[in-house]
């Protein structure tokens, strides 16, 4: 039977299962390396019919956050939650908050929840930060509602639409946007060789035809109401900036990574000012997995609907360890 350090190999598989419970990797009778776990929370685009009501039935604390919602919002989400249409359930002002509500419960409804990093992909990051007890749920949940409904507004103000773009470089996209004589950006940098680029209708379709002639996979239209995270998000980005800024943050458990620069923050005036910033500014995700990767993490956790982020951290790296 092989051994390891002097231990035979069934001995040391009932180590490393009692080193994962305990919060570290065991890898020899010698060296004991600790887990680092991060938890990452979805945006818009993973909801479906159905969510989050296995949370409402199955715990006292999560049917109460989830009456809470419904009395802080002035109408029944979960009754849209739980049995309504796709069409009701893909309304900005609906989608947000929800997704919002499954991530945030899901994660107090966890008795091991000791996050060491924590991320969140564009919406996810509020779910990120009330998660990581950077604000209260019911600040978090009345600043994700604010949010939709500025989303919804500047959406309605100036038609506009994003694409993905498949098998190209980053420098590439950026250039071919640079070059368009329109508002368009990129704006979800998702993982290696998938972005997502956001602006005028004219402006995402000239530079899709750029990009395809520059020898992009694919470049595909994505069935949304505008251009997030591009400078038409401009009216949004202020009428949030006054409700982030009246709202109490306090330092969070551990640090937060946050979209605008892919960097880990645990001060709460740099947090309030990032999470302003992030209506108008890209979703660095690629860069945030490669961050939380350089500063250790060992193993991700994904929480919220869908396995949208599973996919995207293991296209930044193969062997991730990551579950939901």
């Amino acid at each position: 039977m092989p051994e390891f350090g002097g231990m035979d190999a069934a001995k040391f598989e009932i180590c490393n299962k009692i080193a994962y419970f305990c919060g570290c990797i065991y890898f020899n009778s010698k060296n004991i390396i600790y887990m680092k776990r991060a938890y990452v929370f979805p945006g818009q685009g993973a909801q479906f019919v159905g969510m989050g009501k296995d949370l409402y039935s199955g715990s006292a604390q999560g049917k109460e956050l989830f009456e809470q919602a419904n009395a802080i919002l002035g109408f029944r989400i979960t009754d849209l939650m739980f049995e309504g249409t796709d069409e009701s359930l893909k309304q900005t002002r609906v989608t947000q908050p929800a997704i919002f509500l499954h991530s945030v419960i899901l994660a107090k409804s966890k008795d091991n929840f000791s996050p060491d990093m924590v991320a969140g992909h564009s919406l996810g990051e509020f779910s990120a930060l009330v998660a990581a007890g950077a604000m209260s749920f019911e600040d978090g949940l009345k600043l994700v509602s604010q949010r939709a409904q500025a989303m919804q507004k500047a959406c309605e103000k100036e038609p506009s639409t994003m694409a993905a773009i498949v098998g190209l470089d980053d420098e590439v996209v950026e250039r071919a946007c640079a070059e368009v004589d329109e508002v368009v950006v990129a704006a979800n940098y998702n993982c290696p060789k998938q972005l997502v680029i956001s602006g005028s209708i004219r402006g995402v379709e000239l530079a899709c035809e750029k990009l395809t002639a520059a020898g992009a996979k694919r470049t595909v239209k994505l069935n949304v109401g505008g251009a997030f995270h591009s400078p038409l998000m401009e009216p949004a980005r202020v009428e949030l900036e006054a409700a982030i800024a009246a709202t109490r943050f306090n330092a969070p458990c551990c640090p937060v990574y946050q979209n605008v620069d892919a960097k880990p923050h645990a001060d709460p005036e740099a947090i309030k000012k990032n999470l302003i910033a992030q209506l108008t500014a890209p979703v660095r995700w690629t860069q945030i997995v490669q961050n939380m990767l350089a500063d250790g993490a060992t193993h991700f956790t994904e929480l919220g609907p869908g396995v949208v982020l599973q996919g995207l951290v293991k296209r930044v790296y193969k062997d991730a360890t990551i579950e939901s």
